[in-house]
């Protein structure tokens, strides 16, 4: 125990020798981990890859997909054009993969677009650059467990009715996997990860040696529905290739996830996080490029019936066999396991937004396995409800998708770009020190902000387009929904700064002692637990007052007797209720007494509680102590003590 002496207060220091002992959560996920543990549960760029990259890396899958499926309102002959809004999808990606690798060494704390907008834009903008990536994360989960599910229905057609239940059971079990530990969730969905890289990067060469061979050939029986749908083909306008490109760009969403994480990563954990963003924008601009040169070469269709990469697989392998259902497998657990980028990211950004009082406090606290798990439980059952509400398509989720992440992309690459322009204006050794970093002057500012400008026009110039194609299809809820989240959060900060301005001792003045305790006891009977609840009542005051509300005058009357013989003298009040009620006239009463309480006079209700020894008991007691403490707890200076009595 360790003893300190401040100003004439004396403080105890002593630690605990308690350890939390076996349940269900433990088995569930994994032992109790100590505040001590949190540096060994980060991780290298091995894992990080894993766990913040999965969700870009995924879009590979149905990206391109949903490029083609515009397109295709103009015919098959308009597909030509998917290969160049590739090229300038990853243009745009690389645009954003430089920005966000100099905030990822700006700000090495983490948080991302909602950090950048509060220390260089201010409130509301960070605000709502947090509200977008929230919606975002929960967009995430739904349209990649969706994407993965049609993966699977794919393969097997029979699962097709079973797609919600299959659904929402994927996102509970991640859930459950991230409760378990950023580290331990990391170790696990590694192996899928590079399963799913080593199986497209297979496939995509196997396809791309065919097509120089000239054998590549094209896709056997291609689903015709959409086609079917497109009887009378729209002509190939500008606009028509806008939202080709709008829903193309479904494929950046991710690639801000490594800068809200970078505390998870091991030390220096900027330079490993910086160059996981590298490595993975790499590997996701080639597959995408590869897979949407591929799929106009074979001939492919998109298709609810049959995804572009169920199509590809086979035509590359020539058939189903092992590795078309290695490639389909990799895919569909691929997309599960993109939804863990949002797990990863939805409760860190949750913890900061809270920090800041604009989400409930519990979102900062972190659980047994030094997770956010509040905020993991909140992803998981928001995108449930989601996902159950349009019916796990993609289809339908996709146009609610991108305009949240694009907003941010856009309010991130602004805020760096004035941070720059503040770096510039220092003088050589100044240093500004703001909440999420400390400003130091930089000799090459003038060109990170014209990077990080370019990419601000950029995602603002696409999140407009994909704003105005997208709107009649599902993009006006998101619009809408927004600045309602926004306003949700001010309410909560409004509510968070109302209670600190009442609790404020700044300008409090202390209260006299109190000098006189007025103990009213309600009783329903007398019996070993309403002695029990005299006695200790006699340690507050003798002001003490017993009140019997008479329903039975039968009742009442034995009551009378045994007080007589066991109250010890103290006054009993008994109060008659002919409409047989009980609250009402006990609360009349004590509105009697408070009227005429003295200064610095304080009411006790003391109430008497027996506690029966099993669950099954208290179904069949009244519970009157628990009734009069919702209904006497908002009311000024008065206290309710319960004076439980054990039965054996």
């Amino acid at each position: 125990m360790n003893i300190e002496e401040k100003n004439g207060t004396v403080v105890f220091k002593r630690s605990t020798d308690y350890k939390p002992g076996q349940s269900w959560r433990n088995y569930l996920i994994g032992r109790p981990l100590q505040t001590a543990d949190a540096p060994h549960q980060t991780i290298g760029k091995f894992l990080g890859l894993a766990v913040f990259s999965s969700d870009a890396l995924s879009s590979v899958a149905y990206a391109p997909q949903e490029l083609l499926l515009v397109l295709a309102v103009a015919g098959v002959a308009s597909f030509h054009l998917a290969l160049p809004i590739a090229i300038a999808i990853c243009i745009l990606l690389v645009i954003l993969t430089v920005s966000y690798e100099q905030t990822i060494h700006a700000y090495p704390g983490g948080g991302g677009a909602y950090i950048v907008s509060r220390d260089n834009l201010g409130e509301f903008p960070a605000l709502l650059a947090g509200a977008a990536l929230l919606m975002d994360y929960v967009l995430t989960v739904a349209v990649s467990i969706s994407s993965g599910v049609a993966q699977l229905v794919s393969a097997y057609p029979v699962l097709s009715n079973s797609s919600i239940i299959i659904a929402v059971v994927m996102v509970l079990f991640i859930m459950v996997i991230n409760m378990r530990g950023v580290k331990e969730s990391g170790t696990l969905f590694a192996i899928p990860t590079y399963f799913f890289l080593v199986m497209m990067y297979l496939t995509v060469i196997v396809g791309l040696v065919r097509f120089a061979g000239g054998s590549l050939g094209t896709v056997v029986d291609p689903p015709m529905d959409i086609m079917s749908q497109h009887t009378v083909l729209q002509p190939l306008t500008l606009f028509l290739i806008l939202r080709a490109f709008s829903s193309g760009t479904t494929a950046l969403t991710g690639v801000e996830a490594i800068s809200n994480g970078i505390t998870a990563f091991k030390h220096p954990a900027s330079k490993n996080a910086g160059q996981t963003l590298i490595i993975m924008s790499a590997i996701l601009s080639s597959l995408f490029l590869a897979i949407t040169f591929l799929a106009i070469q074979i001939g492919g269709l998109p298709s609810e019936e049959e995804t572009i990469i169920s199509q590809l697989a086979r035509t590359a392998f020539q058939s189903r066999g092992i590795f078309y259902l290695l490639a389909i497998t990799s895919t569909t657990v691929i997309l599960m396991m993109a939804a863990n980028t949002a797990f990863a990211d939805f409760p860190r950004l949750s913890a900061l937004i809270a920090q800041d009082g604009f989400l409930p406090r519990q979102f900062a606290y972190r659980g047994s396995r030094l997770v956010y798990s509040r905020g993991i439980a909140a992803l998981a059952l928001i995108t449930c409800l989601l996902i159950i509400a349009f019916s796990a398509s993609v289809s339908r989720l996709i146009p609610l998708y991108a305009i949240g992440v694009f907003l941010s992309f856009t309010l991130s690459q602004a805020g760096m770009a004035i941070r720059w322009f503040k770096s510039g204006k220092l003088l050589q050794g100044q240093e500004i020190v703001e909440r999420g970093s400390t400003l130091k002057p930089d000799a090459h500012w003038v060109t990170k902000m014209l990077v990080n400008s370019l990419g601000s026009v950029s995602t603002l110039m696409v999140m407009g387009i994909f704003a105005v194609t997208k709107f009649t299809q599902g993009a006006w809820i998101v619009i809408l929904l927004l600045p309602v989240i926004v306003m949700v959060l001010y309410s909560i900060h409004r509510h968070y700064r109302r209670v600190a301005q009442e609790l404020s001792l700044e300008h409090f003045t202390p209260r006299g002692r109190i000098t006189h305790q007025r103990i009213i006891m309600p009783i329903g009977g007398v019996h070993q637990g309403t002695l029990a609840a005299l006695r200790y009542a006699k340690t507050l005051s003798d002001d003490i007052t017993v009140v019997h509300v008479s329903i039975d005058e039968s009742e009442t009357q034995r009551v009378i007797e045994k007080w007589e013989q066991w109250g010890d003298g103290y006054r009993l009040v008994i109060l008659e209720s002919p409409y047989r009620l009980f609250i009402e006239p006990l609360l009349e009463y004590i509105d009697e007494i408070d009227a005429q309480r003295q200064p610095n006079e304080e009411i006790n209700i003391v109430v008497p509680q027996f506690i029966p020894h099993s669950v099954f008991g208290f179904v069949l007691h009244t519970r009157t102590a628990d009734t009069l403490r919702r209904v006497l707890l908002n009311r000024k200076d008065i206290v309710i003590l319960e004076v439980p009595y054990q039965l054996d």
